[in-house]
């Protein structure tokens, strides 16, 4: 039985050694099919225009190719890219996104989600509109509020044009009273919720309010009850 196997045994090790590389080869060569999250990336935004409308930042794809290719591909080699120089204007749709993939060779997308995107670029303009001062509760009884002053008293907004058009003022977030009985000063946040256009520098305002009192303070602590006082006989 020995003699079976030791005979020969350089011809037969041999033949183990080329029937494992021709395995590995096999295996290597064999097609696979793998999922990937790549980045969209669009580049050269002409500087007087902004993108306004939702592009989505990531694209699903399944690529095939040999299995050798494959586990040398990472993730972070994979995007796609979308040139928006010399665009005017408008809407603009980028279709067959596969085509934009830098893959090695001997590689193929066989699925793309989505398979285009649509890109709205608009003009972008800059505008100085007025803060509005909103406020929330009453001061004490007796007192009023008798003048408001933010500083400053406008504020310069930039984004696309077509939402900058609609925006007239920016709100404060709502400053509290309760229970105020003289001036005071507060740095206020201004609220936003624009998709499309932004504050240029400041996102504050000091906001000046100036309380009165309704009546003479001698009237008001009159008003108030007076303690009994004992009765002298």
């Amino acid at each position: 039985m020995m003699e079976l196997v030791t005979k020969n045994w350089s011809l037969k090790l041999i033949s183990l050694v080329f029937a494992t590389i021709l395995w590995m080869f096999i295996m290597g060569e064999r097609h696979l099919e793998v999922g990937y999250t790549v980045p969209l990336e669009l580049q050269n935004i002409p500087k007087e225009l902004i993108v306004a409308n939702q592009v989505p930042s990531l694209i699903d794809v399944r690529i095939s190719g040999p299995r050798t290719l494959l586990l040398k591909v990472s993730p972070n080699d994979i995007s796609i890219t979308v040139d928006l120089s010399d665009l005017k204007p408008g809407l603009t749709s980028f279709k067959r996104l596969e085509e934009r993939l830098n893959l090695p060779s001997g590689m193929r997308v066989t699925r793309v989600s989505p398979s285009f995107v649509d890109i709205r670029l608009d003009r972008r303009k800059e505008k100085k509109v007025p803060i509005k001062v909103v406020l929330a509760g009453d001061p004490d009884p007796g007192y009023r509020v008798v003048g408001l002053k933010a500083i400053p008293a406008r504020i310069s907004i930039s984004g696309a044009e077509s939402e900058i058009k609609t925006i007239s003022e920016v709100m404060t977030e709502p400053i509290d009273l309760k229970g105020v009985t003289e001036n005071f000063s507060e740095i206020v946040p201004l609220t936003y919720e624009r998709t499309y256009t932004n504050f240029v520098d400041d996102k504050t305002s000091e906001i000046l309010v100036s309380i009165e009192a309704t009546e003479p303070v001698e009237a008001i602590n009159s008003l108030e009850p007076q303690p009994e006082q004992k009765r002298l006989e």
